[in-house]
């Protein structure tokens, strides 16, 4: 067993590095050196190592051949009596199964890279040293030190030296592994993402450069390095770049939805400031993952998959409103029959459900268990239901408003004592503007239970009433000839409705299955009466009772004023005069004869 044993070039050439330096005839510099040499050897096989990765872990050196050899030779030697052949074969054996117990250790290390985290590796890495150094106890039990302190000059002892030098060389080489594999942990585990992502070679050839070597040693206390650097700066670049391509793909989406197609234009300008702090954050989220040597910290991850689930949720938030804002300016302007507040309401409910599952794609990505959290919505419901019933009921009132079609966003209506005009009708509450501009919020459960009068809910007729009284000294004739006056002035006027007023209903009625007034329905009003109503305390009373054909109330004022100032004109013309609240005295004396 003279021969040479070859391992591997890298344990060869460490095997000569620790018998120089087990040279007790070394300086300080010397070993300083040769250490120097060492770390460059380590530095050089890691790289081997990670750019072939696949290659070792398909291929473990076993030396399963050699031991199966050595097992059969010591087997006979000791038959033999042969001591010192075997002490010399044993040493070669345990040589043997310390490189193949490395080589399984480098198998493992190798395996374990593809975790998720640093953290995960550092973990694999402790229990796979530590299987490592427990089967080395077992190779190594036995203590070969008191053969290199014989004198016998046999050549088969003189072997059984050299490879016992051997075999403690190897445990110390062992021993310097495994050291280098923590002292280089980071960087193993940065290397195999570099195999992962197809850059290993070029990463490999930066490293070569002595200059980046240097800066490197500068740059490992702040955690960097020469190539981090790069690929930080290229991730940047890129994402930069790529922000261009990704509004064109998220255009050509948009277009592909016929929903969205219309509104992609005026979406993608309402996005794109979201975006923009997408991409800054998504930068700041690839620098922390670069510079942590491509592993994802737990708790950084977390909170950056929260900001990514709000910025998802915003973003169909900002979708669904912007195309919701662009239809109802639409419908405005076509004049559309959908009801706004129909509109509003739905979007407000839509925009609930948005939030909620927004919230909900938060929570998990926090951790939080939302099974957990659904049953306990559950177990709990009554109880919120019991406590928000008011809430409840105004939600209902809500819909009961919006389907009975009671009254619509700018409506004049009157309810619980308070007027004005329909603002907005929301899920809880309902906004009305008074006359003297103030704001009522009526919650909308009122709605179900009291009387509501809406102005607006006529279209043809607006109340024009009046009592015009005349003294009690008028000839009946010039009073008879007033009312006829007025009538025909009435009947005639542009303004005023009358039975002749043309109106064209609106709703089908063939559609309707109701016996009811189409006039009634739609607000239609043409009575016209003029006649003496009464003989008051201080007048003769004429009702005049008619209805403007505009329902505006400016016009509606407009066309009052006009009717009052032509009566005012018949009065003059039939010698009429308004009489007024007046008090009659008569003095009734007795005749002084009586």
């Amino acid at each position: 067993m003279s021969a040479k044993v070859k391992y591997s070039d890298f344990i060869d050439a460490q095997l000569q590095l620790v018998y120089q330096m087990n040279d007790a005839n070394l300086s300080q510099e010397q070993i300083e050196n040769l250490l120097q040499k060492q770390e460059y050897m380590y530095d050089q096989e890691l790289n081997t190592i990670i750019s072939n990765k696949q290659q070792y872990i398909e291929n473990v050196q076993d030396f399963s051949k050699e031991i199966f050899s050595l097992k059969k030779i010591i087997a006979i030697n000791r038959r033999l009596g042969n001591g010192y052949a075997v002490i010399r074969d044993e040493a070669q054996l345990k040589s043997y199964e310390i490189v193949k117990n490395q080589n399984i250790l480098i198998k493992n290390v190798l395996l374990s890279l593809d975790v998720p985290n640093i953290q995960d590796f550092e973990e694999k890495l402790n229990v796979y040293t530590a299987q490592n150094q427990e089967a080395l106890s077992k190779i190594t039990a036995k203590d070969y030190k008191h053969i290199l302190a014989l004198k016998d000059p046999s050549p088969i002892l003189k072997a059984a030296k050299k490879n016992i030098e051997e075999y403690y060389a190897l445990q110390e080489i062992n021993s310097d592994f495994i050291a280098f594999l923590y002292k280089a942990e980071n960087k193993l585990y940065r290397l195999n993402k570099y195999v992962k992502y197809h850059i290993i070679k070029p990463v490999v050839f930066i490293n070569s450069f002595t200059v980046v070597k240097a800066v490197d040693g500068f740059l490992e206390s702040y955690g960097l390095s020469v190539v981090k650097l790069i690929i930080i700066f290229l991730l940047i670049l890129v994402i930069y770049v790529l922000r261009k391509v990704f509004y064109i793909a998220l255009q050509k989406l948009f277009l592909q939805i016929d929903f969205l197609s219309r509104y992609s234009e005026q979406i993608l300008e309402k996005l794109r400031k979201s975006i923009e702090i997408l991409i800054l954050i998504i930068n700041v989220n690839m620098v922390i993952y670069v510079y942590n040597n491509f592993s994802s910290i737990e708790e950084v991850s977390r909170i950056f998959n929260m900001i990514y689930g709000f910025y998802f949720t915003y973003i169909i938030y900002i979708i669904v409103n912007t195309a919701a804002i662009i239809k109802l300016n639409t419908f405005e302007k076509e004049k559309s029959n959908i009801k706004s507040e129909l509109i509003n309401v739905g979007l407000k409910i839509i925009n609930f459900f948005i939030v909620i599952i927004g919230l909900l794609i938060v929570l998990y990505f926090a951790g939080v268990d939302l099974t957990a959290v659904l049953s306990g919505l559950g177990i709990g419901g009554f109880a919120v239901a019991f406590a928000a019933k008011d809430t409840i009921s105004n939600f209902f009132g809500t819909l009961s408003v919006l389907f009975s079609d009671v009254f619509s966003q700018g409506d004049w209506i009157e309810v619980d004592g308070k007027e004005g005009v329909v603002v907005e009708i929301g899920l809880r509450v309902t906004t009305l503007r008074t006359f003297d501009n103030a704001l009522i919020a009526i919650p909308n459960g009122t709605f179900a239970s009291k009387d509501i009068k809406n102005w607006n809910k006529r279209k043809l007729g607006r109340r024009i009433k009046m009592k015009l009284g005349v003294k009690y000294d008028s000839r009946q004739e010039d009073i008879k000839n007033a009312i006829k006056e007025i009538r025909e002035m009435l009947q005639n006027h542009p303004k005023i409705a009358t039975k002749n007023t043309k109106y064209e209903h609106e709703i089908e009625y063939g559609h309707i299955a109701k016996l009811v007034s189409k006039d009634d329905l739609e607000g239609v009003k043409k009575t016209l009466l003029v006649y003496l109503d009464e003989f008051a305390d201080s007048s003769i009373n004429i009702l005049v009772y008619c209805f403007s054909k505009s329902v505006e109330w400016e016009e509606w004022l407009k066309t009052k004023q006009d009717v009052m100032e032509k009566i005012m004109i018949i009065f003059e013309r039939n010698s009429l005069e308004f009489a007024f609240p007046s008090l009659s005295i008569y003095n009734e004396t007795k005749d002084e004869h009586e």
